[in-house]
């Protein structure tokens, strides 16, 4: 289950704090059961389990040049007028089981990654040699099959080398026994790499959630079509789905559905199959054709209809900030799959995102903390900010950690999405501020 029942503790008039509301939906919202998925199919999912190292990488000393393996004591000396002179008694490559032991005066040839074989103590590099055909310092090695020396003969070298030399050591990167990864970590192409290094095909992690994003409005065109008058491009639907997928969701956008009822309620109860999570956009106003409120305000759980402890169904709320003041948030279906709908202008749509439904992603995700990061900027401005009486006002800015500033991109219209195209940052006025100096510190919530 990723959610249990929504409290409703508020009433109706009730106006919600922005902390009130995202603290009621981390209340209801809970991470996923965790599953077992192949290493591919785990990437951006959430490790539930310490990965101990079952043997040690590398598992036996290897080579890290194209070279020679050596007896340091036998190259001590070596120099470029007088070399070290080594019989060559073979090859050493890599994923070969069997090497031959180098022993007084001799050397193996030996290829990256190779075993060091019995008896050598350090890689001389070819670059230090005449690889085998006696004419002074060569720049690399020829193949195999194109080199007539072969791996007989001598080799001359031309300088000394210390124990260990070009050698990677057994266990050097990680010992047999040693955590790995600890439960938590997200698991990203390195995690991935080191889990397939120490032999995991498969790990335990919760899954990434599923988001549906819906976006409401008769008005609504999908991009690329032809508009008529009264007509707009749909943005929402695209905005919130690579927010969702930002934040670490596999996110499905449905795309516009027209101002009826029945229509959406239909098409919320299709999505509900794969969806941990629902997101709507628009009509949650108090207009006449605000179609999610009316769909969805009396909506219930059809599992349980006559326990009143269930408390499913969506609320509809008024938030004390802007821009998003209306809110709606409740759990829907058999499941109790959370819903959040969220106002329909560009901006406030995505300042809801960010505030709401990236922290409630990032819960199912079980992640500890669901926050964006928050830094105190100094507010860099022409004149004053002005703010509304007793509403947190969230204003677009673009944050320069270089001098630790932050300016204001646009104004505070919710309709604005060029300016929020440019922002980097929230700045956040507190419910009891109305005017904001410039060179004050001001709560910047980083988006980057």
């Amino acid at each position: 289950m990723s959610s249990t029942a929504i409290p409703h503790a508020a009433g109706q008039d009730h106006v919600w704090s922005v902390t009130e509301h995202l603290e009621d939906i981390l209340a209801t919202v809970r991470p996923l059961d965790p599953i077992e998925l192949h290493l591919l199919d785990a990437q951006g999912c959430v490790l539930v389990e310490d990965i101990a190292v079952p043997l040690s990488l590398p598992p036996f000393d290897n080579s890290s040049m194209d070279g020679y393996a050596v007896r340091t004591v036998d190259v001590s000396g070596a120099g470029e007028e007088f070399p070290a002179v080594l019989t060559v008694i073979g090859d050493v490559a890599a994923g070969q089981a069997q090497q031959p032991t180098v022993g007084p005066g001799q050397a193996a040839r030996i290829m990256t990654g190779a075993p060091v074989p019995p008896g050598a103590d350090a890689v001389v590099p070819v670059e230090w040699t005449d690889g085998g055909l006696g004419g002074g310092p060569v720049s690399g090695m020829r193949a195999h099959s194109q080199a007539p020396e072969g791996a007989s003969g001598e080799v001359r070298v031309y300088r000394p080398a210390d124990k260990g030399a070009h050698v990677r050591a057994q266990g050097s990167d990680v010992r047999a026994g040693d955590r790995a990864l600890q439960a938590g970590t997200v698991l990203g192409p390195p995690q991935i790499s080191l889990l397939a290094a120490v032999g995991r095909s498969a790990v335990r992690v919760r899954p990434r959630p599923r988001v549906v994003i819906l976006s409401t409005g008769s008005e609504l065109v999908q991009p690329g079509a032809d508009l008529r008058p009264g007509q707009i491009y749909d943005s929402n639907s695209f905005s919130l789905t690579a927010a969702a997928r930002d934040a670490g969701a596999l996110a499905y956008r449905v795309g516009a559905v027209s101002d009826d009822a029945d229509t959406l309620r239909a098409t919320i109860e299709d999505q509900l199959i794969r969806a941990d999570l629902l997101v709507t956009t628009g009509g949650v106003s108090v207009g006449a054709y605000d179609v999610v409120k009316e769909a969805l305000s009396t909506i219930g759980d059809p599992a349980d209809p006559g326990d009143p402890a269930v408390g499913s169904g969506i609320e509809f709320r008024k938030l004390a900030m802007q821009p998003g003041k209306p809110q709606g948030f409740g759990t829907i279906g058999p499941e109790h799959t959370p819903l959040l709908a969220l106002p329909g202008n560009p901006v406030s749509s995505y300042v809801s995102f960010e505030l709401f439904v990236r922290p409630a992603i990032r819960a199912l995700r079980g992640l500890p903390d669901v926050h964006r990061p928050t830094v105190s900027a100094t507010l860099r401005a022409d004149r004053p900010l002005t703010s509304p009486a007793g509403r947190r006002q969230f204003l677009r800015g673009a944050y320069d950690p270089d001098t630790g500033t932050v300016a204001p991109v646009g104004g505070a219209g919710s309709h604005l999405v060029a300016a929020l195209a440019h922002a980097d940052a929230l700045i956040a006025v507190p419910e009891d501020t109305v005017s904001v100096a410039p060179g004050t510190k001001v709560e910047t919530i980083l988006l980057g």
